[in-house]
């Protein structure tokens, strides 16, 4: 406290002085010190009754949320095939489910080339347009060529074919194409292969120089085919011709044979036209058989012609099937004799489809100036972000680089179709053309590595496929991660104990709150201390209002539970909550669909068609009536004339789309869209328009999509997904096809709003979104209606259970200007004002004692000045004292 020193001269303690003056001077600091000190540990009281606060609030989240209240467990019996998760909405019950196939992507490859760099083609500036659906018809596999005249006579040794690194067992007795994919069909299971054999047919023109046939008196004549005699003739005095067996095979004897040994017939021989097909893959025969001596003339050989016996064989060939689309290896010592050709093969035969999804967007690359190389339209392609991935694999071969493009979405829905086009009008580079343009019902040049297809699984009887591994449609509320095939159980159940724990948590959190407060604001008659916070009203009312809340019923519930008490929770004789196990477990299992709305503020409509979305803070509890006006509707084009059912969309065809548009005008909303060239039905039409639309990022960004469709009159329309007034869509030309083709002169119309009253008060519309206007008692319940017709709708009730009210009561404690934060605040204020008091007490003694030192420094000089004076004075007077004697 300031500077210090001792007397100069004088001997006067200086120091001692000042130090018991300022001591007493100092007395009132302890008296800030003890205020100060309460008023610290009144804050830190508080603290603890705002963390205690907190800690009650967060307890009672999970009560709060009506999903605790809906939620189930999914439990599978084999992991390893799938396992489940169920939410809201989820039925309990238990299924059988058998996984058959598991979801993938496709995956095309381009043949090789020798170098990722080197440009292909002219280097012009190309377009590549990617379409995403699903391929019907047909098959994937190979086509295999008919079996040779060796074959047909000494079978294909073992050992002779391989499939997917399986030997197919097959003989000396292996023949036939029939005999052919047996063999191969019996080895399915490893090699996911299967086989079908063709059919063998005789030539078309086998009868048409078919001459009169004329025997000897000792020789005979047979016209079989496939072991069938179809006609014959013995001896002279006749002559058999082509009446004769066209006769013969409308007769039901020789029918009925040729249909026993799976042979059919076309044409007749009169018209040269007769045609023979073993339909089952047999080897078919047609053979004159000339019996006896002497001879014959005419038959296949001609008029007149002599005829000693013809044989005319012809072989089928089979066409092999991947079970899951990818490339099927054939190998063996002689896969020739099978008619099939070493290495990895397999293309879309058979008259396959593809049918474009509207639900998935189209993609567009353009390759500028120096991207017509592997890496340039990988680049591109990855660039665009198209929902296809690039990537270059080598094979280390002689040409070992492939493109390899593969969907970024599993699903049969997710197949691939490529078009290459030039732009400004100009065609398509050929080299690139040829590269890349692949149409699964076309031309393909691309390889396809791995097939598009669904998860496949049956439960319960039921047979259900999904796009991906994760399927959720299979049961209501619970979604299955498919990993495996095979069989399993799944078991749903209510999770009740979910319940038990959130109660039981809120019942802890509670007490542990309400010791707190008793212990900070009340008097221990034990130990007869006070609380730090006794007489504190503002701690006491916290308490008070939480157990009247506590202690209060729930409103517009409408059902046996509306109190704590109900549940087994009940107030003991200390203030404190305590749950009767046994009560709240019964209550769980015979009301779980209303216990919900004891604790969390719940929601719920009449209509299937309306959805409650959620509630205000100034909603009251009650059931309110729904009436709509009118519902809201989406901006459309619709055509004004029916379509023909096949248009065409000439190249470079470009549309100006505006959707969505506001007011004043946003750029982005307006966005030029490339469509892919072609012919469509209707419906393939209504798909490539909805992709391409919604495959442009720019809208697809802001959320900006159209739904589209072909109506019963035949008239196509475009809408915008959004309803309500700011629904709007325009279309322009560009280039190529003008929209007038296939939509007039239409003129588009708008979207507008929801309109209606919720609890009798009209109601705010936006969209298909209804809110309780502001004031009225529903206030704050949003509704989504999301079909159906106009007029009354039912109801939409609301309630507010103990959690919602009382995390709501917490807030007000502990929130901006609550009543905790109001009390800290003025204490704070008071410390902070008591802190600055002691401040300038503390400056008030230091000039104290600054005072005290110069006043007793002064007197310390005025002393050692007198002792000064009184020595010479001294020395004087006894000096004349010894003058004088």
């Amino acid at each position: 406290m300031g500077i210090s020193s001792t007397g100069i001269g004088s001997g006067l303690d200086v120091d001692g002085i000042i130090t018991k003056l300022m001591q007493a001077e100092a007395a009132p600091l302890s008296n800030f010190d003890k205020k100060a000190a309460a008023l610290q540990q009144r804050l830190a009281a508080l603290g603890k009754v705002t963390a205690a606060v907190g800690s009650f609030q967060a307890a009672l989240t999970s009560l709060n949320s009506p999903s605790t209240f809906s939620a189930l467990n999914a439990s599978a019996a084999n992991k390893d095939i799938l396992s489940g998760t169920a939410s809201t909405g989820a039925v309990a019950g238990k299924y059988k489910i058998n996984v058959s196939q598991l979801a993938s992507a496709q995956s095309l490859t381009t043949a090789g080339r020798a170098s990722m760099s080197a440009t292909i083609g002219s280097g012009a500036k190309t377009t590549l347009t990617f379409q995403f659906g699903s391929i019907s018809g047909g098959s994937f596999g190979v086509a295999g060529g008919a079996l040779s005249a060796s074959t047909a006579t000494g079978g294909i040794s073992n050992g002779s074919l391989t499939l997917n690194g399986t030997a197919i067992t097959t003989s000396g007795g292996t023949r036939s194409a029939a005999q052919l994919a047996e063999a191969i069909n019996a080895k399915s299971e490893t090699t996911g292969v299967t086989a079908k054999a063709g059919t063998a047919s005789s030539a078309a023109n086998l009868f048409a120089g078919f001459g009169s046939v004329t025997t000897t008196a000792t020789s005979s004549y047979a016209l079989t085919v496939g072991g069938v005699q179809i006609v014959s003739q013995a001896g002279t005095g006749s002559s058999l011709g082509k009446a004769q067996i066209d006769t013969a095979l409308a007769g039901g004897t020789v029918s009925a044979a040729l249909a026993a040994a799976n042979i059919s017939f076309t044409g007749t021989a009169a018209a040269g036209t007769l045609q023979f097909t073993a339909a089952d893959g047999s080897n078919l025969t047609v053979a004159e058989v000339i019996g006896g001596t002497g001879g014959a003339t005419g038959g296949l050989k001609g008029t007149g012609v002599a005829n000693t016996g013809t044989s005319s064989s012809t072989t089928a060939g089979v066409t092999l099937s991947s079970k899951d689309g990818s490339q099927i290896l054939v190998g063996g010592t002689n896969p020739a004799a099978a008619g099939l050709s070493a290495g990895p093969a397999g293309s879309y035969l058979g008259g396959a489809v593809f049918s474009q999804d509207g639900a998935q967007a189209s993609g567009t690359v353009t390759l500028e100036a120096g991207d017509q190389s592997l890496q340039g339209i990988r680049d591109a392609i990855n660039k665009a972000n198209i929902g296809v991935t690039a990537t270059i694999v080598s094979d280390g071969g002689a040409n070992p680089y492939h493109l390899v493009l593969t969907s970024n979405k599993t699903g049969e829905k997710s197949a691939m179709k490529i078009g290459v086009d030039g732009v400004d009008g100009q065609p398509a580079d050929p080299a690139i053309a040829a590269l890349l343009g692949h149409d699964p019902g076309g031309v393909q040049g691309l390889t396809q590595t791995s097939a598009a297809q669904d998860t496949l699984l049956n439960m319960n009887g039921i047979d259900i496929r999904s796009s991906s591994t994760t399927v959720t449609e299979a049961v209501q509320g619970v979604s299955l991660d498919i990993k495996g095939t095979g069989s399993t159980t799944l078991d749903v159940t209510r999770d009740t104990a979910a319940v038990s724990t959130a109660v039981n948590n809120f019942v802890k959190a509670y007490n542990e709150l309400n010791k707190t407060i008793s212990s900070l604001a009340g008097y221990n008659a034990e130990t007869k201390t006070a609380g730090v916070l006794q007489g504190d009203a503002s701690v006491r009312s916290i308490q008070s209002q939480l157990r009247r809340q506590l202690g209060a019923s729930v409103e517009g519930l409408g059902g046996k539970l509306t109190t704590l008490s109900q549940v087994g929770i009940t107030f003991q004789k200390d203030g404190s909550l305590a749950v009767d196990s046994t009560k709240l477990n019964k209550a769980i299992t015979e009301n779980f669909a209303e216990i919900g709305g004891l604790f969390a503020a719940m929601g719920s409509t009449t209509d299937g068609q309306i959805k409650f979305d959620k509630s205000g803070a100034a909603t009251k509890p009650g059931t309110y009536g729904v009436n709509i006006t009118s519902l809201a509707t989406q901006g459309t084009l619709m055509g004004a004339s029916p379509l023909s059912g096949s248009t065409t969309i000439a190249s470079n065809t470009t549309w100006r789309v505006t959707l969505n548009q506001t007011d004043p005008v946003t750029e982005t909303k307006i966005q030029e869209i490339k469509l892919a060239a072609g012919t469509y039905t209707n419906a393939q039409l209504a798909s490539m328009l909805r992709a391409a639309i919604n495959g442009n990022t720019t809208f697809a960004g802001a959320g900006d999509t159209v739904e589209t469709k072909v109506g019963d009159d035949g008239r196509l329309s475009i809408s915008s997904s959004k309803f309500g007034e700011l629904s709007n869509i325009a279309i322009a030309a560009v280039s190529g096809t003008d929209p007038s083709v296939l939509f007039g002169a239409a003129a588009p119309v708008k979207g507008t709003n929801v309109e209606g009253t919720i609890g009798g008060v009209a109601a705010i519309g936006n969209g298909q979104t209804l809110t309780a206007a502001a004031g009225s008692p529903a206030d704050g319940i949003q509704l989504s209606i999301t079909g159906g017709l106009p007029g009354e709708r039912g109801t939409v009730s609301f309630s507010k259970g103990f959690a919602f009210e009382l995390t709501n009561l917490a807030a007000s404690f502990t929130g901006k200007d609550s009543l905790l934060n109001s009390k800290t605040d003025g204490l704070n204020v008071t410390l902070k004002s008591v802190t600055s008091a002691r401040d300038r007490f503390e400056s008030r003694l230091e000039t104290i004692e600054k005072r005290y030192r110069a006043q007793f420094t002064a007197l310390d000089t005025a002393l050692m000045s007198m002792q000064s004076t009184s020595a010479y004075l001294t020395q004087q007077l006894a000096a004349l004292t010894a003058n004088a004697s």
